[in-house]
């Protein structure tokens, strides 16, 4: 029989059950952060350029991100030309029917991608970033560095890095470009506002095997919705 004095008793216990943590799964253990091995020589400080330019940290890049000679995926296109598989995260640049030079990228982050093919119209060393008009209505803070006043003087900060080079299509300015200032954690990733964005080191490479007027191709990505990295 429920008495009065038992039923308190199990009310308490009630209450005090209610108050006290649910038993929690057990951990799961962190992974260990891979071991990669030690960096390429051209990815050391740069000491001779206008403003300095500072090493790749040991153990931040992925093997399959650095900058190397593969065979080329694209035997038909001509010497100069730059394919970027947003997918894989990896621009390419073709040297010849057999080789291309190959670099990790970040690309376009979702919303903000691009595709297609456009010509390289120019590149520069330590360019000026003039932030467009549509960047500046969702970030007002940008504003100073306004096409109108002149945007953001070189160095270290600007976005654009130590090189850039200028995509156009059909004469117009597409506003994407190519670019360096990458930190080595964001390659293999989506995370910029559209551009391509590399390794200082990297961008400066690509910027003195370039070739005014070839095609730069950006492949549409087939990664479904969400999927933002690889590496």
């Amino acid at each position: 029989m429920l008495t009065k004095r038992r039923f308190i008793a199990l009310g308490a216990v009630a209450g005090l059950s209610a108050c006290i943590r649910a038993p929690q799964p057990p951990e799961q253990p962190v992974p260990a952060p891979p071991i990669y091995p030690p960096l390429p020589e051209f990815y050391s400080a740069i000491h001779d350029e206008p403003f300095p330019i500072a090493a790749i940290e040991e153990g931040s890049l992925a093997p399959e991100l650095w900058r190397q000679e593969v065979q080329n995926p694209w035997p038909d296109r001509p010497r100069g030309s730059i394919v970027i598989d947003p997918d894989a995260r990896l621009l390419h640049f073709v040297e010849s029917p057999e080789r291309a030079m190959r670099y990790g990228v970040s690309v376009g982050a979702q919303g903000f991608s691009w595709d297609g093919t456009a010509r390289l119209q120019f590149t520069r060393e330590w360019p000026r970033w003039k932030v467009p008009d549509d960047m500046i209505k969702r970030r007002p803070e940008l504003a100073p560095y306004s096409v109108a006043n002149g945007g953001m003087d070189p160095g270290p900060g600007n976005p654009l890095g130590a090189r850039a080079l200028y995509l156009f299509q059909n004469g117009q300015d597409t506003l994407y470009r190519i670019h360096g200032d990458a930190s080595a954690k964001e390659l293999g990733h989506a995370v910029s506002s559209g551009c391509i964005r590399m390794l200082n080191q990297d961008a400066i490479d690509l910027y003195e095997r370039s070739i005014h007027g070839a095609a730069v191709t950006v492949l549409a990505s087939l990664a479904p919705q969400g999927v933002s990295a690889v590496y």
